[in-house]
C-alpha cells in the first residue's frame, strides 16, 4: 500500500471564546484543503512546556480555561464538513469504555459518510482522570487497559449493526518500545509519534519487524509525525512518514491557520 502525502491540523478547543469560533476554524481548515482535522480528547486543556523523549512535559501550572468535550463536537463536524477525515488525537482508553468508544466511532463514521478515524492511546494527563472521577492508576495498569481495549474495540466493530461504512482506521499515538510499538504493529492503521528523526527511523524499523510477526505488511501502517518546517518534513518523508500534523489554539479570540497553509503548499509539491 502506498500512502499519499497528507496534512492534518489539530484544532484545540482550549481558550476558544465560544463553540462558534471553534466551528468556524474547522470549516476554514476544510476549505483550504486540509486532509485530516483532529480535535483532542481532554476534559481540561493541558498546558505543555516542551516535548522530551517524545513525551509532553507539563507546565508547572495547569489553569482551567474554556474547553469543550471532543466526541460530541466530532459528531457535529461530521455534519458540517464534507471531505476531510475526522478524529480526536487521541482518546484515552482509561476514561473511555472501549466497546462504547467503538460504537461512538461507528456513529461518527455514519454521520460523516465514512470519514471517521479512531485515535487511541493509554492516556497520560492525570487531571483528565482525577477531576472526572477516574482512577489514573499506573503506567502498567494503563498499558494493560489499552491492550485489552484494542481487542474489545476490534471485536465490537464486528458486532455493531449497522456496521461502520468502512474499516475505521485505528490511529495509535506513542513510541514506547515495550508496549506501544507492539500494539502499533498489531492493531494500527496509522502510527503517530513525536520522535526525533534518528529515533523515528529506529522505531519505524522496529514497527516493520513487529508487524511481520503479526502477519501484517509494514506498508499497512501509515506513519504520522509533527510538522516543524519544510526541510524537516522532507527528512521525515524520506524516512517513511506521509501524514504531517500541526496544532493550533485560539489566541486573541481567533485561530491562525497560516502554518497550515504553508503545509498544504508543501504537500502539493509532493503529489
Amino acid at each position: 500500500m502506498t500512502h499519499p502525502v497528507r496534512v492534518a491540523v489539530q484544532i484545540q478547543p482550549a481558550d476558544t471564546p465560544d463553540y462558534a469560533t471553534w466551528r468556524r476554524a474547522v470549516l476554514h481548515a476544510e476549505d483550504i484543503g486540509v486532509d485530516v482535522i483532529f480535535g483532542y480528547d481532554h476534559f481540561h486543556a493541558p498546558f505543555i512546556e516542551s516535548i522530551a523523549d517524545a513525551k509532553p512535559v507539563l507546565a508547572a501550572t495547569q489553569p482551567d480555561v474554556n474547553n469543550f468535550e471532543g466526541w460530541t463536537a466530532l459528531a457535529s463536524w461530521g455534519e458540517i464538513t464534507t471531505r476531510a477525515e475526522l478524529e480526536l488525537l487521541v482518546s484515552g482508553m482509561g476514561y473511555r469504555n472501549p466497546d462504547l468508544l467503538a460504537d461512538m466511532a461507528r456513529t461518527v463514521d455514519h454521520i460523516s459518510g465514512g470519514r471517521a478515524i479512531l485515535g487511541v492511546g493509554a492516556g497520560w494527563y492525570e487531571k483528565d482522570y482525577t477531576t472526572y472521577g477516574f482512577d489514573f492508576g499506573t503506567v502498567k495498569s494503563r498499558a494493560d487497559a489499552f491492550d485489552e481495549g484494542l481487542l474489545r474495540i476490534e471485536r465490537r466493530f464486528g458486532l455493531l449493526q449497522p456496521a461502520p461504512l468502512r474499516k475505521i482506521p485505528i490511529l495509535i499515538g506513542g513510541s514506547g518500545p515495550k508496549r506501544t510499538l507492539p500494539a502499533v504493529a498489531r492493531h494500527a492503521d496509522i502510527w503517530h509519534t513525536f520522535l526525533p528523526l534518528d529515533s523515528y527511523r529506529e522505531a519505524s524499523a522496529r514497527v516493520a519487524e513487529l508487524a511481520a510477526g503479526f502477519g501484517r505488511s509494514d506498508s499497512d501502517i501509515e506513519r504520522s509525525t509533527f510538522w516543524t518546517d519544510p526541510q524537516s518534513a522532507d527528512d521525515y518523508l524520506a524516512a517513511g512518514a506521509t501524514l504531517f500534523h500541526t496544532e493550533v489554539r485560539a489566541s486573541d479570540g481567533r485561530y491562525d491557520l497560516s502554518t497550515v497553509e504553508k503545509m498544504i503548499a508543501w504537500r502539493d509539491t509532493k503529489r
